[in-house]
């Protein structure tokens, strides 16, 4: 039988011991959507629990177990039991403290979970195959290790005996439980069970987390040492940072690979529940002082922390606000739907992120180049190949913009940047051969195989809007389909960064769709905007609705320049939402296409309190970050 699950918490052992093929989920790579489980749940369900639901639902899984660590796990149960009544649906209810009272409780409920798959699988559970599964060689001495789960299953609920899963006494629980060894009947037992989920005051009693317990960790010497953290990342991130040189020092994510659980000779399953419920703790549990001292042990020891969380979930905010305050490392707030079109977002975020710590290892293109180099190559080129147009950019040795361009860009990003190339070249009045290096940025970055490397637009324009004013610190950068700020120090090296979610909410886009439904020009929006007489409010930031709201207020005769106004007050504050993510430090600059609309720029002016310095052309400050940083490359 092929079972998965989805939490740490789950008794992963148990279930193979009797003879479940463990799988833990990872939303399947090709989804793309969510049609199916937005048939059976609401639309703003956590989007794991819909890619879980999807990939049960794909034939590959026999059952699956789940926790109750949220709401949408438990709606996800419900609609699976209803698309799959022939799998096995199983909820573990998991206490969130991790006292004796509570580690009794789960024991009782691994049982009740044993005792259903043994139903389902005509299974039987011993806790002889237990020992054995968890490492054991040497049969457990007491405990029933013969027995099926049946017979203990019967002997839990018995009143005329203690139950038969009770806690063993143990070095790894604490001298206080150790020493505790209270005899009481069963209902006298079950009835503490139950009190100890209402105990506030049990998590100060509560046994320590055992130190043969904690988290794999392992510390390179010569690699970048990156830790992840929050929940439930997918393998797709480690795949990433593996690949561009980076050790994963520890993940403390959900599912928590690494598992291990020393077998104990007697009271087998009792001790194995203890474990299993003190692991480090996750984000939900009452006590989460052993997670803080993890924390605060590991931090300092690593090079930067990687924290995922999921759409529509926000149960790890708290620590990631907390870990943002106080953390020595820098961190990576990243946050993906589970479908495969996030591997671009996680992609730029995380390669911006390993740059700014001086942890990547960009992928180094030169074997593909399509131009001879020469030994008297005086020149070098940066490609910015975005949604909506591709920058390119000459400087030579004195750092000096020789020529630039921007061009459209078309149905495939290679071709506009090849045409941006050619055409930025023949303005320089240079020829290829004088061009010492060429790196690549934006968008399409990764569709340029002439370029020797490419860099994310992240860094790009730090050291872009550091050349044009070394005095800025915090770069706001409006694209066609994205939004970006970026905090950078005096050097223009990148501190921090916030990138709009997967949306076109606040972008070029936007502004087009809007421009659209007004019958005027984009290059119209802004200078409208300046003549407004009435303050309207945009409500919605999402494009779509935006769009109804704006022609709704057309129907109600309001002036074009009032309209404009309040949509470019709309993409003013979903900007400044992004620049006080990364801290609030003058002096400020503008880049991008939507740096040209006065009317977002005064808006934008007016939430921050000071003005923005816009250089000449803000379209190329990403291209001309690029060829400085292909000027260092070149020297």
């Amino acid at each position: 039988m092929r079972i998965g699950y989805v939490c740490k918490y789950v008794p992963v052992e148990a279930l193979e011991a009797m003879g479940a093929h463990m799988e833990r989920i990872e939303p399947d790579e090709s989804l793309v959507s969510f049609d199916a489980a937005e048939s059976c749940m609401h639309a703003n369900v956590c989007s794991f629990a819909k890619a879980t639901f999807e990939t049960v639902l794909s034939g590959n899984l026999d059952g699956i177990v789940l926790t109750t660590c949220c709401d949408s796990m438990r709606r996800l149960a419900d609609a699976l039991r209803a698309q799959a009544p022939n799998l096995f649906i199983h909820v573990l209810d998991v206490p969130r403290n991790t006292g004796e009272a509570a580690c009794a409780l789960y024991q009782r409920r691994v049982a009740e979970l044993l005792s259903a798959y043994g139903k389902f699988a005509n299974a039987t559970f011993s806790e002889k195959k237990l020992f054995a599964q968890l490492g054991g060689t040497v049969c457990p001495e007491e405990g029933n290790c013969d027995s099926s789960l049946e017979l203990d299953y019967a002997r839990l609920h018995s009143e005329a005996a203690q139950p038969s899963f009770r806690l063993a006494k143990s070095s790894s629980v604490s001298q206080s439980f150790a020493n505790s060894n209270q005899a009481a009947d069963s209902a006298a037992w079950s009835e503490g069970c139950e009190a100890s989920e209402r105990n506030a005051d049990e998590a100060a009693a509560a046994p320590q987390v055992n130190c043969t317990l904690q988290p794999q960790t392992h510390f390179s010497p010569t690699m970048p040492n990156v830790g992840i953290a929050g929940a439930r990342a997918n393998a797709e991130i480690k795949r990433i940072l593996e690949a561009h040189g980076v050790n994963i020092a520890f993940d403390i994510t959900c599912t928590n690979a690494f598992r291990r659980f020393v077998p104990q000779k007697t009271d087998t399953l009792a001790q194995y529940a203890h474990d299993v419920l003190t692991q480090l703790p996750c984000a939900r549990m009452r006590d989460i002082s052993p997670r803080k001292a993890f924390f605060d042990h590991v931090l300092p020891q690593i090079d930067g922390l990687v924290f995922h969380t999921v759409q529509f979930c926000d149960m790890y905010s708290y620590e990631y606000s907390d870990l943002k305050r106080t953390s020595p490392a820098p961190i990576l707030a990243l946050e993906t739907d589970c479908t495969a079109q996030s591997r671009g977002q996680m992609l730029t975020r995380l390669e911006a992120f390993l740059e700014s710590i001086g942890a990547s290892q960009t992928e180094h293109l030169a074997g593909q180049k399509g131009f001879p180099m020469s030994k008297t190559a005086t020149f070098v080129v940066g490609l910015d190949s975005g949604s909506t147009s591709t920058n390119a950019v000459v400087m030579n040795e004195a750092r000096e913009i020789v020529a630039s361009v921007v061009i459209k860009t078309g149905a495939k990003a290679g071709a506009s940047a090849e045409r941006a190339y050619r055409e930025v070249i023949e303005r320089a009045g240079i020829t290829p051969d004088q061009i010492a290096c060429t790196i690549a940025t934006g968008y399409g970055r990764v569709s340029i195989p002439f370029a020797d490397e490419n860099v994310t637009e992240i860094s790009c324009h730090g050291r872009g809007a550091h050349y044009f004013n070394p005095a800025v610190r915090t770069i706001l950068d409006i694209g066609g389909q994205d939004s970006k700020a970026i905090h950078v120090n005096a050097a223009g090296e990148v501190t921090d960064f916030a990138m709009n979610d997967k949306c076109a909410a606040g972008t070029g886009r936007f502004l087009e769709m809007i421009a659209r439904s007004l019958e005027i020009s984009l290059d119209e929006l802004g200078p409208a905007a300046l003549e407004s007489k009435k303050h309207l409010e945009i409500a919605s930031m999402c494009s779509v609705f935006a769009e109804s709201e704006v022609i709704s207020l057309i129907a109600n005769n309001e002036e074009k320049p009032d309209i404009a106004a309040g949509v470019c007050r709309a993409v003013a504050g979903k900007a400044y939402s992004l620049m006080r993510r990364v801290g609030l430090e003058g002096a400020y600059m503008m880049t991008g296409g939507v740096a040209q609309n006065p009317g977002v720029v005064r808006a934008v002016e007016e939430l921050i309190g000071e003005k923005l310095f816009i250089c000449e052309d803000p379209e190329i400050v990403g291209a001309t970050g690029a060829a400085l940083l292909a000027l260092e490359k070149s020297e």
